[in-house]
């Protein structure tokens, strides 16, 4: 606050009116006591006031106050809202703070300054707000005139003003410098100790030959420089210290002008004319035809000309000419970039607080014709004991499933009304607007969402984009910025004695070509339509639905007729499948029996075979074609009742599937039933091969969108990739990792490429052409358990990767280049790859039977040799013997041989 000079010479109106007596002076006789009493309060009161200025600070006309919130709220002087630390004062007048404290009396806060407002001279009174609390309190009073007009028009400085008015009124006039001596102030020292000075004096040195040897005739001779140690001196390079010091900053400026050129164009517009052309071709003469038929030179040409135009016709057959080399070579190159070009570029995220709060997002699937459109479903964050617990409350809240759209990251687009939580939901592949879902308590829900198709096609910016509100009340403006999602009901439900009775965890549309009878035969589909679900659940079932009626050819009663009007439907609940709303029950029930033990498999995913999705059968006729069309304007209930013909068999549709287990099995079964050879009983078929890789839940169960044999499985710490048909084992299997893999999905555009992710929030990105032991490539989306991964194409130019979080938030990643276009023949040079890692399980199988062999081989001599050695032992005088009886066989051997030529005389010393 600016001190106005007057303001130390201002009197306090308390301290300077009266001086109070000393207490030592003397008291006149005969004054009654009540009297020198009243005047000691008096003095006290006095006394009191004083104490309150601020005068030991130098600033007797100040008066700090203590406000209460009714007294600023009488006055309008509330702080941080009448008065702010911007515009601190405020007028008061002073009657009002009379009124005040004669009507609150002692209970007003300007009571212990009842004096200083009564001897104020003005009419109002200025009260400052004090936030940094200068003086004690928040709110203090200015108790003078002179400091009040001080602080509200303080005096501007008036030398400025002076000189500025004398220069406006003289003209300048120019005056020559005039020399003066300099005067030192110390610069020239400091020039001096910068500046560099050659102290001591150079030394000068002349080096020269004696005269003598001046001319004298030089003789070379070879000589090796290795044989003298000083006969050769090399002089290396080396890197001089004083020129590496680097300039740390420079004062540096650039201007870049941009180049401008203004040009013009305009169409000429000519009037239309209709107009006609026809032409005929221009022939010789006979005479000239006979002429150039017979003309020798016309028949050398041809005969010369014959090798070379046959020769070029053979090369065009053989090779493309017109084949681009240098592009195709560019694009070899491109395709093998490096990592800067391989990542996941950030291109949007959503998330919302109402719906997603402690919440995780379990399945995500984009809409297959609506560009930008993705739908969410979310699961509450809890362990099983905790929803045991807390049932009450979520029985209250059921968590939706979520419409997003790119052009509104705020609010969701639609909502979808859930009995309970959904782990699993698809688009019907015929019919977008038609979506499954499985429940947590094992149901099967249906929604129909045609009446909001065009809702999410002209999806606008919400809330978060700029609102026109103009000539708009404030309140309609509130409404619009809180507007919440359309809600859409449910169409039907399943009903639940017949249901799952546990988490539904996949949820799957059986193509539109074919369907399955009660026995899991395969026939066509004459409708047209996917009309058929398979869903499986941690119980150790496999469940078959079918949409349409359960008994298409039985005609409601009258009785039903009128139970139906009675109970009716809410208008916003469509009646798609009011047809199965609460008696839905499965089409097959399926189970996973172990062959080892009496128990059963618990699926988590499954996989089809499915290259007949997007494909019609060939051989529908003309007729069955046009019936399609008027099918699909039918509801579902009365889709069975146009097939009077048997429907065809087909049995070329595979009808074996996996299954990926919640204990880490993987599995390969057949749905068809069989029937028991006792009892009559459909019975389900065993799983033909069984296979123990993964140490943990099995997150993923997907086929290869290029391959329809290769099927890649995610779960616990690794992942792998089978063929269908080889029994051996997995084409790969990755090592474990450091952290533990949630879910994985192949590319869409890339035939090697795949992506996984973990539980730390990483994504690895698997390129099988570039490394099979490790990924090409780790990115970081987020610090959560990454739970979903789905991928989009757009265009060719634009490729989508939507990951979600344990968190509930859905990142949407633009993929690269790299990753999304493949290399030339990639998809061949992938196959080529999983060809060999075939051929090499065969062989390992080989060598696996062949080790097993030479095994058993190795036994057996190894038992033949215990055999001969316990057979060999006999005792020291069996073996004494048999010496013996050795030694006389070759002596009488001996003595017949000598007979024999006559070499034996005398006496026989070979007789024993």
């Amino acid at each position: 606050m600016a001190e106005s000079p007057t303001s130390a010479k201002s009197r306090s109106p308390a301290g300077g009116a009266k001086k109070p007596k000393d207490k030592g002076s003397p008291k006149p006789k005969g004054s009654p006591k009540g009297s020198a009493k009243g005047k000691q309060k008096l003095s006290a009161k006095k006394d009191e006031e004083l104490d309150l200025s601020m005068a030991s600070m130098g600033h007797p006309e100040i008066f700090p106050l203590v406000l209460t919130e009714s007294t600023q709220e009488i006055f309008n002087c509330r702080a941080d809202i009448d008065v702010t630390a911007d515009n601190p004062y405020k007028l008061v007048k002073k009657e009002d703070i009379i009124q005040d404290m004669k009507t609150r009396a002692a209970i007003s806060d300007f009571h212990p300054i009842k004096k200083i407002i009564q001897d104020y001279p003005g009419e109002e009174l200025l009260i400052v707000f004090d936030r940094e609390l200068k003086y004690g309190q928040i709110f203090y009073l200015i108790a003078t005139e002179e400091a009040k007009e001080s602080i509200l028009n303080p005096p501007e400085p008036e030398e400025e003003e002076g000189e500025l008015k004398e220069g406006n009124q003289e003209d300048y006039v120019y005056k020559p410098p005039v020399h003066k001596p300099w005067v030192s102030l110390g610069s020239e020292k400091e020039i001096e100790e910068e500046s560099v000075k050659e102290l001591p004096a150079k030394i000068k040195y002349m080096i020269s030959r004696p005269h003598k040897e001046f001319g004298v005739r030089i003789k070379f001779f070879n000589r090796n420089a290795s044989s003298d140690k000083f006969g050769y001196v090399e002089c290396t390079a080396y890197q001089d210290k004083n020129f590496t010091i680097r300039q740390l900053e420079r004062d540096n400026g650039i201007q870049n002008v941009p180049q401008e050129k203004e040009t013009g164009t305009q169409t000429k517009w000519t009037y239309p004319k209709n107009a006609a052309t026809q032409y005929y071709p221009r022939e010789f003469s006979e005479e000239k035809r006979n002429k150039y038929l017979s003309s020798e030179d016309l028949k050398n040409f041809i005969l010369s000309m014959a090798l070379r135009v046959e020769i070029a016709l053979q090369q065009n057959e053989i090779m493309d000419a017109f084949f681009d080399d240098w592009k195709a070579l560019a694009e070899d190159e491109g395709a093998f970039a490096g990592k800067s070009d391989v990542f996941l570029k950030e291109y949007q995220s959503f998330t919302d607080l109402l719906y997603l709060k402690d919440r995780t997002v379990s399945c995500i699937c984009w809409h297959p014709t609506i560009y930008g459109i993705i739908a969410v479903s979310v699961t509450e964050r809890l362990s099983y004991e905790d929803r045991i617990q807390q049932s009450g409350k979520l029985l209250l809240w059921k968590a939706p499933i979520l419409f997003w759209s790119f052009a509104d990251p705020i609010h969701p687009q639609l909502m979808l009304e859930c009995p309970e939580d959904i782990y699993s939901f698809q688009f019907s592949p015929s019919d977008p607007n038609i979506i499954a879902g499985g429940c947590m308590n094992g149901q099967v829900v249906l929604w129909d969402i045609s009446q909001y198709e065009d809702r999410l096609k002209n999806a606008k910016t919400g809330g978060g984009g700029k609102r026109t509100t103009v000539n708009m009340p404030s309140f309609m403006v509130e409404q619009q910025l809180a507007k919440e999602p359309h809600l859409v009901r449910y169409c039907a439900v399943s009903s639940i004695e017949y249901g799952h009775k546990s988490v539904i965890t996949d949820i799957q549309w059986l193509p539109d070509n074919f369907e399955v009878n009660r026995m899991g035969t395969v026939f066509e589909n004459r409708a047209g339509i996917c009309v058929q679900l398979i869903t499986c659940s941690t119980d150790c079932s496999v469940f078959f639905w079918d949409l349409r009626s359960q008994k298409p050819g039985l005609q409601p009663s009258e009785e039903k007729k009128k139970e139906e009007k009675i109970i009716t439907c809410p208008s916003d609940v469509p009646t798609t499948f009011k047809h199965l709303d609460l008696s839905w029950r499965p089409h097959i029930k399926l189970s996973l029996p172990k062959s080892d033990t009496g128990g059963e498999y618990s699926p988590v995913k499954i996989s089809m075979r499915e290259e007949h999705h997007h494909t019609k059968m060939q051989d529908k006729t003309q007729l069955q074609v046009k019936q399609e069309a008027s099918i699909e304007k039918l509801p579902y209930s009365e889709v069975t009742t146009l097939s009077v013909k048997p429907p065809k068999l087909l049995e070329n549709i595979p009808t074996n599937f996996f299954v990926g287990t919640e204990d880490g099995e993987v599995l390969y079964t057949d749905w068809k039933m069989e029937r028991d050879g006792d009892s009559g009983r459909l019975l389900s078929q065993k799983p033909s091969n069984i296979y123990n890789i993964h140490d943990g839940l099995v997150h993923t169960v997907q086929r290869s969108p290029f391959f329809k044999d290769i099927i890649l499985t995610v779960g616990g710490w690794n992942f792998a990739i089978w063929k269908e048909g080889v029994t051996s084992g997995p084409l790969l299997q990755s090592s474990c990792a450091a952290k533990r893999y949630t879910v994985g999905h192949w590319s869409l555009s890339r035939a090697g490429v795949f992506f996984i992710g973990r539980e730390d929030g990483n994504i690895d990105i698997w390129d099988l052409l570039e490394k099979t032991h490790e990924p090409s490539q780790t990115q970081n989306v987020c610090i959560a358990l990454i739970t979903c991964i789905e991928p989009w194409i757009y265009s060719s130019k634009q490729h989508f990767l939507a990951v979600s979080d344990d968190f509930g938030t859905l990142h949407i990643l633009e993929i690269s280049w790299t990753l999304s276009h493949p290399s030339i023949n990639e998809r061949s040079s992938v196959l080529h790859y999983f060809e060999r890692e075939v051929k090499h399980l065969e062989y390992f199988d080989q060598r696996q039977e062949f080790r097993a062999q030479e095994r058993v081989e190795l036994e057996k001599e190894s038992l033949k040799k215990v055999q001969t050695t316990v057979a060999g032992q006999r005792s020291r005088e069996l073996m004494d013997e048999q010496t013996k009886q050795d030694y006389l066989e070759f002596l009488d051997i001996e003595k017949n041989i000598l007979k024999g030529l006559g070499l034996l005389k005398g006496l026989d010393r070979f007789s024993p």
